[in-house]
């Protein structure tokens, strides 16, 4: 079968997400930057954002509806949103009581932790959520994160109105 503009639009978002999540990861070892806890949430968001658009595109291409891993890709980009914007704010307004680092760790701590011990090359926390000092265009990362979340989310609700439109005609 070929894979219609939907199919299309969605293996665009997930290419994008993916490739976004993959240079990440090499730009941090590539800089030696320190991720932080909610960095790494972030880039596993990307990640799953991604994963999910690819599905789409897998259900558009096999004929059947990608509504479901559709919905669910631009749920994780709108998550990847508000942990972006919280990130940026916590950059932008550093103080003791504005950090993600406290005696206890909240569930996106814990997760990430967990994760770093399964597989530290990727997931091992070991920077601060203040530390702004890597710039890019005057952006910080966290900042880029928001930009492309937003872009991607945008992306995949823009497909989603499109699927609903060709069902609904």
């Amino acid at each position: 079968m070929v894979l219609n503009n939907v199919g299309r639009l969605w293996l665009s978002i997930g290419i994008a997400g993916i490739g976004i999540g993959l240079a990440s990861i090499l730009l941090t070892e590539w800089l030696r930057l320190d991720p932080c806890h909610l960095c790494i949430f972030q880039r596993l968001l990307m990640l799953v954002t991604g994963a999910f658009a690819l599905i789409a595109a897998v259900f558009a291409w096999r004929g059947r509806n990608p509504l479901v891993p559709g919905l669910l890709a631009m749920l994780t980009a709108l998550g990847g949103v508000a942990v972006a914007a919280h990130h940026s704010w916590i950059q932008a307004y550093p103080s003791e009581t504005n950090s993600c680092v406290g005696s206890t760790p909240g569930l996106i701590e814990s997760f990430i932790e967990w994760l770093g011990q399964q597989m530290p090359s990727l997931f091992l926390a070991t920077g601060f959520c203040d530390d702004d000092s890597f710039r890019l265009l005057g952006l910080t990362l966290a900042n880029l994160s928001l930009l492309l979340f937003v872009a991607l989310a945008g992306a995949a609700l823009w497909t989603l109105s499109r699927l609903l439109q060709a069902r609904s005609t």
